[in-house]
């Protein structure tokens, strides 16, 4: 009877190790599962102005000065930028509001994957003037003097922000 009861001390020492080693095994693999199922964060740089326009996919491509808008419908700040900027058309400004589910094209073309984004390019295309986000209007009428201003050197007009 002693050895009756030593061997079944054994055997639940046994099922109790090999409960243990099930155990591990099983958080091992989930822990795993999880890791894979999560997606690694994206490498490529994000929210970016343009650096160049072909002026052609815009109104008015003769116009010595563009300021264009990208919006979305459903963005109250893109309003608020869109509004601001349309002040400064003028004979040598032209202004365009590019709507993102009206435009879709050139949102794709131009990578614009943030919205508003506000660009001032000269008659080129080159982009002098970038900005991500809510602008106000002071500001935005200062970069559009500033890129204007033959008296001033270009670097000074080009303020990228992001």
């Amino acid at each position: 009877m002693t050895n009756a009861v030593v061997a079944l001390g054994d055997g639940s020492e046994l099922l109790l190790r090999i409960g243990a080693i099930v155990a591990v095994v099983i958080t091992a693999v989930m822990v795993t599962w999880r890791r894979r199922k999560t997606t690694a964060a994206p490498t490529q740089p994000r929210g970016e102005v343009p650096a160049q326009l072909d002026r052609a996919d815009f109104d008015s491509p003769r116009m010595p000065w563009i300021v264009v808008v990208f919006t979305s419908a459903t963005c109250s700040a893109c309003a608020d930028v869109s509004r601001k900027a349309s002040v400064l058309a003028s004979r040598e400004v032209a202004v365009q509001e590019v709507e993102y589910v009206r435009d879709r094209l050139l949102h794709d073309r131009y990578r614009i994957d943030a919205v508003p984004t506000l660009v001032i390019a000269n008659s080129e295309g080159v982009v002098l003037y970038g900005h991500l986000g809510p602008v106000s209007a002071t500001d935005l009428w200062a970069a559009m003097a500033r890129c204007r201003d033959p008296q001033l050197p270009a670097a000074q007009c080009e303020r990228h922000e992001p």
